[in-house]
């Protein structure tokens, strides 16, 4: 009998388009924009052509301290500010008249350099002419230093140079956000429709009576529609994350370079499938409450709508944390679990001890959301409009 109402449930839900649309498409085409989203974020700019207004009176020698560039193009205009304002060029640089005459006799010389930080071509372009100018800085003091005969080494005694805690691409620190943030997005979208549907849809089309009518236990009724809610969600979860997977290997090239995994791939997989499936039965949970609160599809919408933000907190939290800095909390509080073993997936890092608890955290409060949704369903205050 729980075979048959809940195979029925699933028909139903996917015999709907406007269903399979919200649950299916919606959030695959949802992610798919934030994947080349996140690989448009995580350019540094490179190798994009970047326009640099100058004054059309520049000099030879002043144009070659960008030539280490070849993705910096010169702009000569009588007014490189305002070429700037008009959107024609990223950036603007401004050279006290003569620059590199001053400079060469140690005069006092200023280059200012005119952008807007919160464009990302801007800020790129801005940091390369900053490089560029430190460099020919150097170059001009190491010169005057070789002319009074003073050892370089004097003026700089030591260098400062930096290294990663870990080998692994930058890249895997956003994909470690990323792709836990879809999984919860998609799974949590493609659910909601199923589960307003399943309690309140019942209730507001007036046949929730008339299912409790029927010679079946409300616990079984229960049961096949968790199930479904769990089904869709899940389903959702995996295609959206298959095909966002898919679109980093063939239509990125920054993101592409994290998902290297050697040996671990399949241990990985199958532990991705494993928590992918819990959420969905943690999500199911509090979902199938919220419809069951709910006297509307409207109504049931409404109370799942702060699940939905709840679900994306973890990754501003996260954000900020290294993989090392994780402790045990990260792996028992709900939803932010899901992040953190992702996140240490994603660096390789495969914890027994961790998946425990992870896997323990989830059951323990499926089971207790479960329960509360039995109680509310085998009370007719809240099954009944």
């Amino acid at each position: 009998m729980l075979l048959n109402i809940y195979l029925k449930e699933i028909k139903d839900c996917f015999r709907d388009r406007r269903t399979l649309l919200l649950t299916v498409f919606l959030p695959i085409i949802m992610m798919s924009g934030l994947t080349l989203f996140y690989e448009k974020l995580s350019s540094d700019g490179a190798d994009d052509s970047l326009t640099l207004a100058v004054s059309s009176t520049i000099l030879a020698e002043e144009e070659n301290i960008f030539a280490v560039y070849e993705n910096i193009e010169l702009m000569k205009t009588a007014d490189p500010e305002a070429v700037v304002q008009a959107g024609e060029a990223q950036a603007a640089l401004l050279l006290t008249e003569g620059f590199a005459s001053k400079v060469q006799a140690g005069e006092a010389a200023t280059a200012t350099i005119v952008g807007d930080s919160f464009s990302q071509n801007s800020a790129n372009l801005i940091s390369l002419v900053t490089d560029a100018l430190n460099i020919y800085e150097k170059a001009v003091i190491d010169t005057r230093l070789q002319e009074s005969g003073v050892d370089s080494n004097l003026v700089h005694p030591f260098t400062v140079e930096q290294r990663e805690l870990s080998e692994e691409n930058s890249m895997i620190q956003i994909l470690g956000l990323l792709l836990p943030m879809i999984l919860v997005v998609a799974i949590g979208v493609g659910a909601s429709p199923a589960a307003a549907d399943l309690f309140a849809g019942e209730k507001e089309r007036k046949t929730m009576e008339a299912l409790l009518m029927t010679p079946v236990r409300r616990s079984t009724l229960l049961v096949s529609k968790w199930l479904t809610i769990t089904t869709i969600g899940a389903v959702t979860g995996l295609i959206t994350l298959l095909v966002v997977v898919l679109e980093i290997t063939f239509l990125t090239e920054n993101l592409k370079q994290a998902l290297t995994f050697d040996e671990n791939i399949y241990l990985i997989i199958l532990v991705a499938f494993l928590i992918t499936i819990l959420y969905a039965m943690f999500n199911a949970s509090i979902l199938m409450i919220t419809s069951i609160v709910g006297k509307t599809i409207k109504e049931a919408g409404s109370y799942a709508s702060p699940i939905m933000m709840l679900s994306i907190l973890p990754m501003m939290l996260l954000t900020s944390t290294g993989v090392n800095e994780l402790t045990m909390q990260h792996f028992v509080i709900p939803i932010l679990n899901l992040y953190s073993l992702i996140k240490e997936l994603m660096f390789g890092v495969i914890d027994l001890g961790h998946i425990l608890l992870v896997v323990g955290s989830n059951v323990a409060c499926i089971i207790v959301f479960f329960i509360i949704g039995r109680i509310l369903f085998l009370k007719d205050k809240w099954v009944m409009n």
